[in-house]
């Protein structure tokens, strides 16, 4: 049961302004996370394109090209991977707490607009998505060195079978470093509008509030059809919408690459 129930001073139902994930976390989360990708494309080119050039194809008739190739990458692999567990455990952890405290503000806001003056704490709800927020990110962040080297290997040793020149792997390689910045960027918005829309969903119960409006985004190359069709329309918060493609309840913000966000609706007097 929830504490409090809020009801609006009037017969018609109130609805909040929207919960939006702050942009300012979200930028600030990217260019911390850029930069460590920065500096693992810079060593992993070095390092790889080094012991490439010294063992060029043409040359390597036997196994030692691979071989020394093979080993200089998993020296990277084990480095980088210690790196961005570290960035993880401390970036990582300053972006879910400062999503989530900025969800907060922005909900008690929209509130106090609307007549209302509430104080968030942390609540075992609450800790619980933090919690989960932490560890995703976690998971997330240490992801991006293995999925990236692990491209890496793969251009590398198609570069020794083929017999390619070292423009050609270093081609390969810059494509590859695209790929991983591309994700990360994904990782850091994809994660703000998720902290953003949990905190809200769990804040939302815990006031009593039953319903919302979805609100598309409008954003986005390929619009996912249930979203669209679900712009403007209220909402159970507690069950979301049922999404036939997916084949599970959604809820705004919560899908990869989600951008939509909810109205919260505050009844009115009976």
């Amino acid at each position: 049961m929830p504490a409090r129930q809020l009801t609006a001073p009037t017969r018609k139902p109130v609805a909040l302004a929207p919960v939006r994930p702050n942009l300012g976390v979200e930028f600030a989360y990217q260019r911390e996370l850029d930069k460590l990708v920065d500096r693992m494309n810079e060593h992993v080119q070095a390092v790889v394109l080094g012991v490439y050039g010294m063992n060029p194809p043409k040359l390597a008739a036997d196994e030692s090209s691979p071989s020394a190739l093979r080993a200089a990458i998993s020296r990277l692999a084990r480095e980088w991977s210690g790196r961005f567990d570290a960035f993880a455990k401390t970036v990582g952890r300053r972006f879910s707490v400062g999503a989530i405290g900025s969800a907060d503000r922005s909900f008690a806001a929209s509130l106090r607009e609307a007549g209302f003056t509430v104080q968030f704490k942390m609540t075992p709800a609450a800790s619980e998505i933090m919690q989960a927020t932490i560890a995703e990110q976690v998971n997330l962040i240490k992801s991006i060195p293995a999925e990236y080297l692990t491209a890496v290997q793969g251009s590398v040793m198609r570069s020794v079978t083929t017999g390619r020149d070292l423009g050609g792997l270093s081609n390969d390689l810059q494509q590859q470093f695209g790929v991983t910045k591309r994700r990360a960027a994904t990782i850091a918005r994809d994660q703000n509008a998720k902290a953003t829309a949990s905190i809200t969903r769990a804040r939302q119960q815990e006031l009593g509030i039953v319903e919302a409006i979805w609100l598309h985004s409008a954003g986005g190359k390929t619009p996912r059809p249930t979203h669209v069709g679900n712009n403007g329309k209220r909402y159970t918060i507690s069950e979301g919408w049922f999404d036939p493609a997916a084949g599970k309840r959604i809820w705004p913000g919560q899908e990869v690459n989600c951008r939509c966000v909810s109205k919260s609706v505050i009844p009115g007097l009976d």
